[in-house]
């Protein structure tokens, strides 16, 4: 990533943008409340430029997937962001809830992937699948 914000292509990133997504980071969810203010929490993400979708497990009763759920037709805009010093980087776009056994299973390979260990079973447990249209950083 150059060092000033940097435009990306959701399909075809960089290879360091790439890179940084796949690093271990805590992120942040922000996602729509009814009343239109933001919530923002911390979650793991995973991204997947082959698909241009961006992931979040969670459980089936959080704000986070309910705000989502309340939205119109059950799909909110939302972003997701990572940071590291003055390395940044966001992912943006719309996101729908997945409960199917294979989306979840999916979700959970890639986090246990990503953050280096496979989380507790929750037959609660649902992804959060972003399809994106914008990303942007800086290294």
């Amino acid at each position: 990533m150059p060092g000033s914000k940097t435009p990306q292509d959701v399909l075809n990133p960089t290879p360091e943008y790439l890179a940084f997504w796949r690093e271990r980071h805590v992120c942040t969810l922000t996602t729509p409340r009814p009343d239109g203010s933001p919530h923002v929490v911390p979650v793991g993400v995973t991204y997947d430029p082959e698909a241009g979708l961006a992931r979040v497990i969670s459980n089936r009763h959080s704000k986070k997937i309910r705000n989502v759920l309340a939205a119109p037709d059950a799909t909110a805009r939302v972003a997701v962001c990572q940071m590291e010093g003055r390395r940044w980087a966001t992912l943006e776009g719309r996101a729908v809830i997945r409960t199917d056994e294979a989306s979840v299973a999916d979700a959970v390979a890639r986090y246990a992937e990503r953050y280096g260990r496979t989380p507790s079973p929750n037959p609660d447990r649902v992804v959060m699948e972003i399809t994106l249209d914008r990303a942007m950083g800086r290294g």
